[in-house]
């Protein structure tokens, strides 16, 4: 939905660190099928996953990892619910909360 200069000024995936935790984030995390355990190989040393593009939310652990998808607040597409995410990082740990809009 970006415009392509800002598509191409953006990095298509990136990992940044937040008070000891490493957190991988990417748009489009690909086929339902088998998603966690792509990301999980593909982000071995994070952990949490942030991904986008699907506009439903998943807050869920798969193997040393932290699947995190904060849906859409504005565009349900498909979603049960409007929703975001706060995720809370202290320490190296993460606490996700997924928050469900009205």
């Amino acid at each position: 939905m970006d415009e392509p200069a800002l598509k191409e000024a953006l990095p298509r995936e990136r990992v940044v660190e937040a008070d000891g935790a490493r957190i991988g984030m990417l748009h489009n995390a690909g086929p339902r099928q088998g998603r966690e355990a792509r990301l999980a190989a593909r982000f071995p040393d994070c952990a949490a996953v942030v991904y986008g593009h699907t506009h439903r939310p998943q807050v869920e652990r798969f193997q040393h990892l932290w699947i995190l998808n904060p849906g859409s607040p504005t565009e349900r597409r498909g979603a049960a619910v409007h929703s975001m995410l706060v995720l809370t990082v202290r320490d190296g740990r993460l606490t996700p909360e997924l928050v469900t809009l009205a």
